[in-house]
């Protein structure tokens, strides 16, 4: 992927890789915490090469993009997408996993800025053991790895549902080797202590006030909506997936066998089709 940088008036930089004619519909991109927009695989190319213009963003304190310690709340991925929407000649459509999905939800909280919604794996309420297990697996290798394969193993340890092993490839874009010779996750360490530490001040009421508030945005949007949530996830359980079809009726779902919270990397061509269809109705 090439790398691009879009600098928001904040000043921090989002780097991005583009994909399509420049004039085609906008879709954007947004990944979930802790990963890459590599995530998303072949994704920005497919729809690219059906005449839309992809935008594959790399969250701040992710990837390529600026780190900026002390600024990883909400609101600043937030303004961040919204700092895109904003140049844009047209609404976009955002697929959004995890992280990614619940900032496209509250942009859309100050102003309908979406055309459609992708939300990959996450609903307004989630799994609070499920998010519990994602924190646990950052926090464990904050020191490094001492090898690719250490960082496999751990990787395959934390996803048991994969038949296959993450290759060197696809673990070099979301890893960095350090001067001290160790490979290290490709994202700031201070935004998963800002995660936790924010998480811990506020409590589960806060959570609880949260999803309503997410839930209160999303049915009040009038845009096509699809959720294509992997049926070994722990992050949207069945009962979260059951409140989401009772109060977003109008919302398609997606159920991907075999994969886990995260779905495009686990059964990508799967994802891809589910995304492809609805695009072509869109």
């Amino acid at each position: 992927m090439t790398t691009l940088y879009f600098t928001t008036p904040a000043g921090n930089r989002l780097a991005y890789s583009a994909f399509g004619p420049v004039d085609g519909r906008p879709i954007l991109f947004f990944h979930g915490g802790g990963q890459t927009r590599h995530a998303w695989g072949r994704a920005g190319e497919a729809v690219g090469e059906l005449g839309w213009r992809a935008w594959v963003v790399d969250l701040r304190g992710h990837g390529d993009s600026d780190w900026v310690a002390g600024h990883y709340q909400s609101e600043d991925f937030t303004a961040d997408a919204l700092s895109i929407i904003k140049t844009l000649k047209q609404k976009p459509v955002i697929v959004g996993a995890s992280l990614g999905g619940q900032t496209a939800l509250l942009a859309n909280a100050i102003e309908e800025v979406s055309a459609a919604l992708v939300l990959v794996d996450i609903t307004p309420r989630a799994n609070p053991e499920g998010i519990k297990r994602i924190l646990n697996f950052m926090t464990a290798h904050l020191d490094g790895f001492a090898s690719l394969d250490e960082a496999g193993a751990a990787v395959a340890a934390y996803q048991p549902h994969r038949s296959q092993r993450a290759n060197s490839d696809s673990l070099t874009r979301n890893l960095r080797r350090h001067a001290d010779g160790r490979w290290y996750w490709h994202w700031d360490p201070d935004m998963l202590r800002g995660v936790i530490e924010q998480r811990q001040l506020q409590g589960p009421h806060h959570d609880e006030a949260h999803s309503e508030h997410l839930y209160r945005v999303i049915e009040q949007l009038t845009q096509p909506i699809l959720l294509v949530r992997g049926s070994e996830s722990d992050v949207v359980s069945g009962d979260n997936l059951d409140e989401f079809k009772r109060r977003i009726p109008h919302a398609r779902v997606v159920d991907v066998s075999g994969a886990g919270h995260m779905v495009a990397g686990d059964q990508n061509d799967v994802f891809l089709d589910a995304v492809l269809e609805f695009l072509a109705e869109v």
